[in-house]
């Protein structure tokens, strides 16, 4: 847990500020915050679906979900206004670091063929998202106890200003980016 944020402090920013020649610390981008979120349409037909998706979330970033709800109702779904169909996750901070070590050295080789993670995940100003078939990779979820097997996505939001900073950022925490 605490590796990973000393490991920024000293190494990572040392190493982005000698690429990016960057004329203030505080211009070196850090990460700010790790969304975990699962939505599946099955909530509409069972509700107690989201209850089980609440508890693996729970269990995987050691932190209490927050419902999604539909924002709109959609007739040919049979989903209403409101309706919780999954729950999602904010963190930040030691919590953060935590998952995002778990997530590189834990979860992510447990991944069947992997090749590392597509680099196209960028969104133009440095945040990554990814998505995940099966949240079973996780060691803290029981493949016993599970109901379905789910998706998940967990998008990355930094301070970079652009793909090239975000992506050497999370490179330097140790992301397995696979080559174009």
């Amino acid at each position: 847990m605490a590796r990973l944020k000393a490991q920024y402090e000293t190494e990572i920013k040392k190493k982005m500020m000698e690429t990016y020649k960057y004329g203030n610390i505080n211009q070196i981008p850090k990460l700010e915050k790790i969304i975990v979120n699962s939505v599946t349409r099955d909530a509409v037909s069972n509700g107690k679906i989201v209850d089980s998706i609440i508890a693996e979330l729970a269990a995987v970033t050691g932190q209490k979900p927050v419902t999604a709800k539909a924002k709109k109702s959609i007739a040919s779904f049979k989903l209403r206004e409101g309706q919780a169909i999954g729950a999602f996750v904010t963190l930040r901070g030691a919590k953060m670091y935590e998952f995002l070590d778990r997530l590189i050295n834990l979860s992510l080789p447990r991944v069947k063929d992997f090749r590392g993670l597509s680099p196209k995940g960028f969104d133009g100003k440095g945040n990554y998202t990814m998505g995940l078939k099966e949240q079973i990779i996780f060691p803290e979820i029981d493949y016993d106890k599970i109901d379905k097997i789910r998706g998940m996505g967990i998008s990355f939001v930094t301070t970079a200003t652009n793909n090239d900073e975000g992506r050497e950022l999370l490179k330097q925490f140790g992301m397995p980016f696979r080559e174009k």
